[in-house]
């Protein structure tokens, strides 16, 4: 097995690569940073340039075939589940194209990589931008409103809360003394949220709002 210039050219490639995926997860602090990606995108390269050697024209696939199969173990180490939810999922699926990214570069497909990689730092860098736009418009709060012991005024505050324009996500009535809390969760555009605030308010039948 004898080194060339294009083997030389898929390492270089592979490095140059995983160094510019995984400098969007070190800039933003994750647990597979730019060393990572770029071990894993050259690591898929060379599993991919020995399978093509290796196996021949009649079975090049021969190594590469487990490359997906072994990254699908190292990008389920880096999603965790914690007390605010499952986290390092955008983290493991990062890992899994960079694998593919490192084989198509092993395997000489220089411009299928290249319009994947552009992809890529388009998800990682600019989508984060759109996603927080999404979120922004769809702004969630919990309510709470204390009135009192009067179920007529408890309809009208489970029909403000109803047509505020505003999706309902759970609620509960808790009754305490002579007074009653409600509880409502809600998301949707934050205006409408400011409508929603305004209304109790200037209520003199609530007695207290918290949100």
């Amino acid at each position: 097995m004898v080194l060339t210039l294009d083997d030389v050219v898929r390492i270089v490639l592979a490095v140059l690569a995983g160094g510019l995926i995984g400098s969007e997860r070190e800039y933003r602090e994750k647990a597979a940073g730019f060393r990572t990606i770029i071990l894993i995108t050259l690591g898929a390269a060379l599993f991919t340039m020995f399978s093509i050697k290796i196996g021949g024209s009649s079975n090049p696939d021969r190594i590469a075939a487990n490359i997906v199969t072994g990254i699908g173990f190292l990008g389920a180490g880096a999603i965790l589940r914690g007390e605010f939810g499952v986290t390092g999922i955008t983290t493991a699926a990062t890992i899994w194209l960079a694998a593919a990214v490192g084989m198509g570069v092993g395997g000489g497909y220089y411009s299928e990589t290249g319009v994947a990689i552009v992809v890529i730092l388009a998800v990682l860098w600019l989508f984060p931008y759109l996603e927080s736009e999404i979120d922004r418009r769809r702004s969630f709060r919990t309510y709470e409103v204390v009135i009192g012991l009067d179920f007529v005024k408890l309809a009208e505050v489970e029909a403000t809360f109803k047509q505020s324009g505003l999706h309902l996500s759970n609620h509960r009535h808790l009754k305490i003394g002579d007074k009653l809390s409600c509880f409502y969760s809600l998301y949707g555009n934050p205006d409408k949220h400011k409508i929603l605030v305004r209304k109790f308010l200037e209520d003199p039948e609530v007695k207290e709002l918290k949100y």
